[in-house]
Order: C-alpha cells, then sequence, then structure tokens
C-alpha cells in the first residue's frame, strides 16, 4: 500500500465483517480473528480496499459486543491481541486495509469505569456516565427514550439517581461534557492506532454528546395527531435534546487531530437522526477537520425505486458542499436488502447483480456487508433460536437482527457450510448452504462472479469512484439514469428498477461513444438503449 493517496478513503469499497458469524476455527460455534485471518483472501479476491471489523472487544455481549468492558482488549471468545495482531498483517500483505468498530458513546455496565462511577457521588469518575437526580415525583429526569424501546433512563439503587442509556439498559452513556472522558476515550484510539489500524467506524457518531439541562423532546406532529404508524415508540418524538448537540462538533475535532497524527488514517461514522440525517452528516464531514466520510440510513429501508435513489443522492449533493457519504445496502442492523427489495415472484439474484452494479456506480464510498457478494437473503429464525436482545423483546411485531447475522456459508457440502466443527451460535440456514463460496467460484454466472466484476468495472473507471454525478432530466419513471464524469472520461449510467423493458432514448446533447456493459443492457444506433427489468447499462459518452 506504499505510495498509495492519503486519500485512499475517497470512492474506497469496504467489506463489513461480522466476527461472530464469519469463521470458527475452535469449534465453539462463533467466529473468531484466526478464522478472519484464514478467510482474508476471499474477502481481497472481491477486490474491495478495506475490511471493517464489527467490536471484538472484551465485552459481556448483552448487544453482542456492542456493549465494551474493555476497549485495550480482544474478548477471549474471538481470540487475543497477537490473533490481531496477525490479522492486520496478513490484511496489509493482501493490501487491504483494517477499519474496526468503536463503540464511543456508551460502555458496558461492567466497564470498570462505570463500576466505579455507579459505587457513589464523589468518587474520581462519579461524574463520567450521564448521572441525574429523579423528578419530585420520582419519574425520570425527561421523557427520553431508548432506542431500543422504553425510558432511556434506569434507576440506580446504589447512588439513588438514573443514568442514561440510549439503548440498552446495560450500555450506560458516557459523559462527554466530561473533559476526562473525552481524553480517556482518545487514548483508547491512539491503542489501536499504534497497532497499525487505518481506520475507524464510529458507531452512532451522533450519540456522544447530551442536552447538559435534559430539556424534553418534543412530538412529532404525527404522533400528535395520532397518525403515526411506527412500531417502536422512539420515533415518537423529535430527538432535539437526547442526540445530535453541537458540542459533538468539538469533539469530532479533537478525534480528527489524533488521527491526523498517524498516516493516512480515516474515519467513517454512523449517522441515525431521522429527518436531520442528511445535515447532520454535512456539518460532520465539512471543513477537513472532523470525520473523513458519513453514512445515514436512506438507502438501508424498504424504499426500492428509481426516485427514491436519486431523491438520496441529490438531496445529499445539495446538502454537502466539501463531505463524503459511504452508501450501503446491507450491514448488521437491517433485513439484507435482496429480502427487503426483491418483489414476489422475481429473480432475487438478479437484484443482487443489479444492485452491486448500482452501488458501484454511486458517487461515494460503499461499504458490502458480509455474505451479500453471495445473494443471501434474510433468514427466518425460530423465536427460540434468537440471540438478539431486540428481537426477544418485541417479538413477533419485531424479529430482530438476528436473520441478516447468520453465519457464512463457505462450503456447500460441509458440516455448518464450514462455519464452524460444533454448534454455531445461530442456525445455517439450509437455503444458504447452496449459496456457499466453494459452489459460486465454480460459476461464471453466480451472484459472487457479478460481485466481482462489478467491483472490478468500479475500479477500472476512476469517474466512477471519484468523479462529479449529475441526472438528466429523464421525466421520471423507472429508470434511474446519471452521468459520472472525471478522470477525462463521461460515464452514462442506466438503471431499470421496473418490471418491464424499457427502451430509453438518448437525451439531447448525449452522444453515445462505446458501451461498456452491452451485455446488461442494448444500445441501438438509433440512439435507443434497450433495458430489460433489472437491466443496467453503462456507456462512454461525449
Amino acid at each position: 500500500m506504499a505510495g498509495e493517496s492519503a486519500e485512499w478513503w475517497r470512492g474506497c469499497v469496504i467489506y463489513q465483517v461480522y466476527p461472530r458469524s464469519f469463521q470458527d476455527t475452535t469449534g465453539d460455534g462463533s467466529g473468531d480473528l484466526r478464522g478472519i485471518t484464514s478467510r482474508l483472501v476471499h474477502i481481497a479476491s472481491l477486490g474491495v480496499d478495506a475490511v471493517w471489523l464489527s467490536p471484538f472487544f472484551r465485552s459481556p455481549m448483552a448487544d453482542m459486543g456492542y456493549d465494551v468492558s474493555d476497549y485495550r482488549d480482544v474478548d477471549p471468545m474471538f481470540g487475543t491481541l497477537e490473533d490481531f495482531d496477525a490479522l492486520v498483517a496478513e490484511a496489509h500483505r493482501l493490501g487491504l486495509r483494517v477499519i474496526i468498530d468503536q463503540v464511543l458513546s456508551h460502555s458496558s455496565d461492567r466497564h470498570e469505569w462505570f463500576v466505579e462511577s455507579r459505587s457513589g457521588r464523589d468518587n474520581p469518575k462519579s461524574d463520567w456516565y450521564v448521572w441525574a437526580d429523579a423528578k419530585p415525583d420520582g419519574t425520570a429526569p425527561s421523557n427520553w427514550l431508548s432506542v431500543f424501546g422504553g425510558p432511556a433512563w434506569e434507576w440506580d439503587s446504589t447512588r439513588r439517581q438514573y443514568y442514561l442509556h440510549n439503548f440498552l439498559a446495560a450500555q450506560p452513556d458516557l459523559n462527554f461534557h466530561n473533559p476526562q472522558v473525552q481524553d480517556a476515550l482518545l487514548d483508547t484510539v491512539r491503542f489501536w492506532l499504534e497497532r497499525g489500524v487505518d481506520g475507524f467506524r464510529l458507531d452512532t457518531v451522533n450519540y456522544y454528546v447530551h442536552d447538559r439541562w435534559l430539556r424534553d423532546n418534543p412530538p412529532l406532529a404525527a404522533s400528535v395527531a395520532g397518525t403515526i404508524t411506527e412500531t417502536n415508540t422512539y420515533l415518537y418524538q423529535q430527538h432535539l435534546f437526547d442526540k445530535t448537540q453541537p458540542e459533538n462538533l468539538d469533539f469530532l475535532r479533537r478525534f480528527r487531530a489524533l488521527l491526523d497524527e498517524y498516516r493516512d488514517r480515516a474515519a467513517v461514522g454512523e449517522i441515525g437522526d431521522e429527518d436531520r440525517s442528511l445535515q447532520t452528516l454535512a456539518a460532520y464531514t465539512s471543513g477537513g477537520d472532523k470525520l473523513h466520510m458519513s453514512y445515514t440510513f436512506d438507502l438501508l429501508g424498504p424504499q426500492f425505486s428509481a426516485a427514491h435513489v436519486r431523491g438520496c443522492v441529490e438531496a445529499f449533493e445539495n446538502a454537502v458542499a466539501d463531505g463524503w457519504v459511504c452508501w450501503a445496502f446491507s450491514n448488521h442492523d437491517v433485513v439484507r436488502h435482496v429480502s427487503r427489495w426483491t418483489r414476489p415472484g422475481s429473480d432475487a439474484d438478479a437484484l443482487a447483480r443489479f444492485s452491486i452494479m448500482l452501488l458501484s456506480c454511486l458517487r461515494g464510498s460503499i461499504c458490502l456487508y458480509q455474505g451479500e457478494e453471495l445473494g443471501l437473503e434474510e433468514a427466518e429464525l425460530a423465536y427460540e433460536d434468537l440471540r438478539d436482545p431486540v428481537g426477544i423483546r418485541f417479538w413477533p411485531g419485531v424479529k430482530g437482527r438476528d436473520g441478516c447475522r447468520t453465519p457464512m456459508v463457505w462450503e456447500a457440502s460441509t458440516r455448518n457450510a464450514g462455519f464452524t466443527a460444533g454448534k454455531p451460535w445461530l442456525p445455517v440456514p439450509e437455503s444458504h448452504r447452496m449459496r456457499a463460496v466453494d459452489a459460486q467460484n465454480l460459476d461464471e454466472a453466480s451472484v459472487l462472479a457479478g460481485y466481482r466484476s462489478a467491483l472490478a468495472f468500479r475500479k477500472a473507471h476512476p469517474a466512477l469512484s471519484r468523479g462529479s454525478i449529475r441526472f438528466p432530466d429523464t421525466g421520471g419513471g423507472d429508470v434511474l439514469a446519471f452521468i459520472r464524469e472525471g478522470e477525462g472520461e463521461a460515464l452514462l449510467c442506466l438503471f431499470n428498477f421496473g418490471g418491464e423493458t424499457v427502451d430509453w432514448s438518448l437525451s439531447a446533447g448525449i452522444a453515445l461513444l462505446e458501451p461498456l456493459a452491452p451485455e446488461l443492457g442494448d444500445a441501438t444506433a438509433g440512439g435507443i438503449v434497450s433495458l430489460p427489468p433489472l437491466g443496467v447499462f453503462v456507456g462512454r459518452i461525449g
């Protein structure tokens, strides 16, 4: 990787690994760091630039590792610090950068900081978490709600105060208004920088700072009107005071200054801010002194149409002058996009190939989630198989996140599809087995082959990773049309989201010079591109 641009992150392709479900080498049924290392060749073969590891830190696993009890150690479930160092070394040998998941907004309630903080009101860490007295009637200090359901406040009988938890009660929120807390967290970041990590994915990056005065959030207008249909009461409020506070920007500047002490490091932030997500993304990535890039949940939902994708991209381009976005269709928290978007009776594999071509052509960096390169659908699990606290609590209205976290399938004919020799922590669906890596490696028409081809196509055309994007006026419809321009070329990209063949006429002023992906759509001499359902066409224009 020597000699590469310091802006390697701009337009890069990131592959997300969920360590517990990737590869087990010990037979305990859970994936581990050595397992990831043994499969890095597969990740590199896709043509990606970096691998993002979801949390592997020491944790009681109340939220599958997103409740950290020691920021400087590997949980024994996953291995040792030496195993991590070996993983980084092998990734770098293969030309892959390593991004790790930093969970800074909250810790585990088993973390030594919280154990000390909750022991009384006058210890050195008494103000390291968000504590507040009850109201005179004994109720919580504010009306803030937890993302995982119910109030965001938990009563502690020792301190006789409430503490804030935006997620599980086992995940108390750290107090970023205390400079000592910021210093301690930045020290843990430095620990991993010194071990050679290339970047960080910042979990819930806009939740770090809370309103000092604990003001109540107002209700949404739809909630007041009684027209809201959300299954999670968290979405009944305007979250004006429990997250996305202006002081958060100051911490992000401190974080960026630390990263800039090291060569070629980068950070991507996860932003969940409902209707304000774009404005927050713009603020967090502008100026070159905070995050390098961020992603929102705009393309992680059920909407699948040309109008929706265009609307999301144009909104970002209009809102963010000098920031950078990272697009994703799937991750460890949402239903896999093949299941979200495949219409009844349609071809899921065709949608998977369509999706990766679309993602590869969008302006921004992109993130892939393990298994999507195989076209894996969401797993249907029985209640007794669930491990996710969200699914267990809200079943059956909400089935939780385990359906997208089932083990990776490597070998179609072996026990547990090659994931483990023991009992897997989540079941391996039989429908996934036939999609195993070894089976698809032999099939040039497979989804896996389609992913490799699409990513190679993106890499071969720098305009796709770093160029500008604009949308010609096409009058709407099922075809998404945009032009990527830069690095000395201009590319016309067409995607038919509809269920019928569409003949798309080249707009005035667009002259097709060379079809680059004619196997996906056909161009005629008369300036017409014929796009079948889920058809794609990319051509060089002049």
